[in-house]
């Protein structure tokens, strides 16, 4: 005959914490390797034209922005009449620095890219609607007076502008 045990109380197992840690950097790892922080605090308002025909860059991270708007507030430094300002990375231009402060932003993109990435670096002019053309022919002579040559228009499609 089979003999019968009176059922002992069984104590529940501790939980292996260790591998909870390595979980836990791994997810911080991999959100930290795929989000990318914004580099410039816009400091120019800045509404793009309406677009039929548009492309999407293929590396962003080959992408140089310049801004040209209005500024945000009244303590930014502006075009003549005060009414447009340019922003290069966090900080807006005077007029009479435009020429010099262009070629620097070119030299300080171009140095911080690889040799092979310098040919592809693209520059994006970021221009509100209401913004005249002198402004950007301005931008757009001393970026090509700098060997500066591949320039992008950012705008917005035309579905999503009347959302």
């Amino acid at each position: 005959m089979a003999r019968f045990r009176k059922e002992e109380k069984k104590e529940t197992p501790e939980l292996n914490m260790g591998s909870m840690s390595d979980i836990i950097f791994m997810f911080l790892f991999f959100f930290m390797v795929i989000t990318t922080m914004r580099e410039a605090t816009l400091k120019v308002k800045f509404q793009p034209p309406k677009a039929t025909e548009i492309q999407k860059l293929e590396k962003k991270s080959l992408v140089a922005n310049i801004y040209i708007g209005a500024p945000i507030s009244k303590n930014e430094n502006t075009l003549p009449p005060g009414k447009v300002s340019v922003q290069l990375n966090d900080q807006t231009i005077k007029a009479e620095d435009l020429a010099a402060d262009v070629r620097d932003f070119i030299g300080t993109e171009k140095e911080s890219r690889s040799e092979e990435d310098k040919n592809k670096l693209t520059f994006s002019l970021k221009v509100d609607k209401d913004v005249q053309m002198r402004y950007v022919n301005t931008i757009k002579n001393e970026l090509r007076q700098n060997n500066a040559l591949k320039i992008n228009y950012a705008t917005g499609k035309k579905s999503e502008m009347n959302k």
